[in-house]
């Protein structure tokens, strides 16, 4: 069975949308990223740090999804790291109204014994010297690292970041991002640029606008599905990477073609996880409403055409 290692935040969030609005509830990268690569029956665990007014219930919950969080320091008399923010109408523009580094401003992550041969690897949005720490502990290099990072990163630790992006394969950002990684507007020149940086593979997401996939002079295009209710985008971008790598790691085949399906596996999941706040629609979600959902997904982009 392959072992998946994702190092990330596990928080509070309390987020606002025009929908509604949350007190403290379970959020952060990690969080997101192992409850997607979960629905896929791989060994995965989760490096992070959380304080001790992280519920054990959360904990107990992880676990009974088969992921591991033997990784996850608890600082007994530290505050674990709490967002909150405000979605606009659009629901593409937030306003963050509040960040509590808490324990999370000392992380240095110690990965378990039990997954330091991994052999895939995602590295959550985290500061670039921690992302970096985690692949120096790794005994054997995995047989593919993922890297999601935003705009924070490239504007106050730039140098750092670049040289996380040279030791991986893939790197998935939105468009905004890669533009401003790359200097490009235009995505295709965008994603040239970044892999002239190091990764292979490059997924720049694009929201409720789908996802698109380069490799080189390859490219796929993968919509989002249109859904009639969206309550909270928080974890979407984090829910796509962890459906993404945790189909690859069970098929345990990174070629071009498996990554346009992991692409849509990543997209389907990250459909469900808007639908409600916080985690609570990926904690309660069933294989026949994936199965379901994926076939809507084969649906809206299967056609046939004859070419003259």
């Amino acid at each position: 069975m392959s072992k998946l290692l994702i190092v990330g935040t596990v928080a509070f969030d309390a987020i606002e949308t025009p929908f509604g609005k949350t007190d403290k509830v379970l959020g952060g990268a990690a969080t997101y990223i192992g409850l997607s690569a979960s629905q896929f029956g791989i060994d995965c665990g989760i490096v992070s740090i959380v304080g001790g007014d992280f519920p054990e219930e959360y904990l107990k919950m992880l676990n009974a999804k088969n992921i591991d969080t033997s990784g996850i320091e608890i600082v007994k008399d530290g505050k674990t790291f709490f967002w909150s923010g405000k979605y606009h109408n659009d629901l593409n523009t937030r306003d963050t109204l509040i960040t509590d580094l808490n324990v999370l401003a000392d992380f240095n992550p110690v990965v378990p014994q039990n997954f330091i041969n991994s052999n895939f690897l995602m590295l959550g949005n985290l500061h670039p010297a921690v992302q970096m720490s985690v692949i120096n502990q790794m005994e054997t290099k995995p047989k593919l690292i993922a890297l999601d990072t935003m705009n924070f990163w490239m504007d106050n630790t730039l140098g750092e970041l670049i040289k996380v992006i040279k030791k991986v394969d893939v790197i998935t950002i939105n468009d905004e991002e890669a533009r401003q990684l790359s200097g490009e507007y235009s995505l295709v020149k965008a994603a040239r640029k970044i892999h002239e940086m190091g990764p292979k593979y490059v997924v720049i997401k694009k929201g409720e606008h789908g996802a698109l996939l380069f490799n080189n002079e390859d490219v796929f295009f993968a919509p989002a599905l249109p859904l009639e209710e969206v309550f909270d985008p928080t974890g979407a971008g984090d829910t796509f990477a962890g459906g993404f790598i945790g189909y690859l790691a069970s098929t345990r085949n990174i070629s071009f073609d498996n990554m346009k399906r992991a692409v849509i596996f990543g997209s389907n999941l990250a459909s469900f996880s808007v639908e409600k706040f916080g985690t609570e629609r990926m904690e309660n979600l069933s294989k026949e409403e994936i199965q379901n959902r994926l076939q809507q997904f084969k649906e809206l982009t299967q056609f046939e055409i004859e070419l003259t």
